[in-house]
């Protein structure tokens, strides 16, 4: 993030939620925001979660951790608890839980593969969405950012791209339903985006020669239907989910903003 993105506080005094939070985008929101005076609830299944915190922390926030499974519901309704009970009201969800777990075309998918790729990238976000609606009701107010995907038209991921439709179809319907109690509902359909290593990885075991072919066709794909030839950075992400969170965008409810260089998904 720049100098001037730092310098700002839009978010002093607001409790986030960031699923998702150990790595990648999740990280990247999370630490943005604690620039930007936000208290902090993060939420991830990895360990590494505490390593986030802790820089969230160095750089002033208050942050509590809740490490949970949010492709169960249980999950998801024991984070929007634990935000309650430390802060005690919730302005902003950013549901960043998701990603491809296999690359490969549709009919090499086994029935459990397809299972868990919609467990992986619908379900969280569902669930938290339907955890943290009666608190937003009650207190007549929130944003909740979904970061979808423009995989919803790409190749090699099928089960992943009816997840992210999934998501996009429950930001425009959601948003819809509650305008009138004062919430906004959005997402980022993020493109190609540079990251470390994840520590944690989705498929933890090695690619086939098979597997690197087709996963590099997702690659080849993605850098082919954006306009600008290239994948995009995490900050680049995080500066679009971060305003769709704040009040910058307070006519703004029901929209996917894909953030992939030109590609509309």
């Amino acid at each position: 993030m720049n100098d001037h993105a730092n310098a700002r506080a839009r978010f002093k005094d607001k409790v986030v939620v960031v699923t998702g939070a150990a790595q990648g985008i999740g990280r990247g929101v999370a630490l943005a925001a604690a620039r930007e005076g936000a208290q902090l609830v993060l939420a991830d299944r990895a360990p590494i979660l505490e390593e986030v915190g802790a820089e969230a922390q160095a750089l002033g926030a208050l942050v509590t951790l809740a490490q949970v499974d949010l492709e169960t519901y249980a999950g998801a309704t024991a984070l929007v608890e634990t935000a309650l009970r430390e802060f005690g009201r919730i302005d902003v969800l950013v549901n960043n839980v998701g990603g491809t777990i296999w690359a490969k075309p549709y009919q090499e998918y086994a029935e459990e593969e397809i299972e868990a790729e919609i467990r992986r990238s619908l379900f969280p976000t569902l669930w938290c969405c339907r955890a943290v609606l009666p608190s937003m009701i009650a207190q007549r107010g929130g944003a909740i950012v979904n970061v979808s995907s423009v995989a919803t038209r790409g190749i090699h991921r099928i089960p992943y791209s009816a997840a992210k439709g999934g998501v996009n179809a429950l930001t425009a319907s959601l948003a819809f339903e509650h305008a009138g109690d004062g919430i906004r509902v959005n997402a980022v359909a993020t493109g190609g985006t540079e990251a470390p290593p994840r520590v944690v990885p989705r498929n933890p075991k090695p690619l086939s020669a098979q597997e690197q072919v087709w996963y590099q066709g997702i690659v080849d794909q993605t850098v082919s239907s954006s306009l600008m030839g290239r994948y995009g950075s995490i900050d680049e992400q995080v500066a679009a989910i971060l305003f769709l969170a704040s009040s910058e965008a307070s006519y703004i409810t029901g929209s996917v903003l894909p953030v992939a260089g030109g590609d509309q998904g």
